[in-house]
C-alpha cells in the first residue's frame, strides 16, 4: 500500500522513517482555517485539513498520514516566534513552569475502494526548569527556537532546559509513532 506523509517538517519524516516503512511526502497546501479553540481540539482540526487535502489528490490504496504540533501554555497555543522578543518572553513563560505539547494526527486509508478515516491526538507534559536570563538570550541568539512552536526544540540545544517529561518523547518531537503504528 502507498503511505503518504502529508507534512513537510523534516522531524516528522525523520520520525517516520524509524518505523521502517517506506513512504512519500506530498505536503498539503491548502489554507489552515482553525475552528476550535483548545489545544487538542485544534490539532485534530489541522491534521484533518491536511490529510483530507492530500487524501482527495490520490487514486489507488493508499493510507495518507496528516499531522500538526502545537505547544501550550495555560491552555494558550504558543506558535513559532514573531522575532527574538518574542521567543524571549516566551520562554521566560515556560521557564519553572509545565506546558504541554500536543500532536493531531489523522489517517486517511483507501483499500479496495472502501475509505476510512481516524483522527486522534497525543499530549505530552514537559517540565522546564528555570531559566536565568542570560541563558535565554543565549538559546534565542543560538537560532534554534526560531522556527520552532513554544521557541525550543527538546532534541537539540533546547534539551538541556527540560527536566522532565510526562508522556510520549517524539510527540514532543512531532509525531508520536509508537501510538501512530498501534493505530494502524
Amino acid at each position: 500500500m502507498r503511505i503518504i506523509l502529508a507534512s513537510a517538517s523534516p522531524r516528522r519524516r525523520e520520525l517516520l522513517n524509524q518505523l521502517g516503512w517506506e513512504f512519500e511526502v506530498i505536503v498539503s497546501d491548502v489554507e489552515e482555517v482553525i475552528t476550535k479553540t483548545l489545544p487538542e481540539e485544534v490539532v485534530e482540526e489541522l491534521s484533518y485539513i491536511k490529510a483530507k487535502d492530500v487524501f482527495d489528490k490520490t487514486e489507488g490504496d493508499v493510507l495518507v498520514i496528516g499531522s500538526d504540533t502545537v505547544v501550550a501554555y495555560e491552555n494558550r497555543i504558543l506558535g513559532k516566534p514573531r522575532d527574538e522578543e518574542d521567543a524571549k518572553e516566551t520562554l521566560a513563560g515556560l521557564s519553572g513552569n509545565s506546558h504541554y505539547v500536543f500532536t493531531g494526527v489523522t489517517l486517511f486509508k483507501r483499500e479496495g475502494g472502501m475509505v476510512t478515516h481516524k483522527t486522534f491526538h497525543e499530549a505530552t507534559r514537559v517540565d522546564f526548569y528555570p531559566m536565568t536570563k542570560e541563558e535565554i538570550d543565549w538559546y534565542v541568539a543560538s537560532g534554534e527556537c526560531s522556527d520552532k512552536a513554544g521557541s525550543y526544540a527538546i532534541q537539540g540545544l533546547g534539551g538541556r532546559f527540560v527536566k522532565s517529561i510526562e508522556g510520549d518523547y517524539n510527540n514532543v518531537v512531532g509525531l508520536p509513532i509508537a501510538r501512530l503504528y498501534h493505530e494502524i
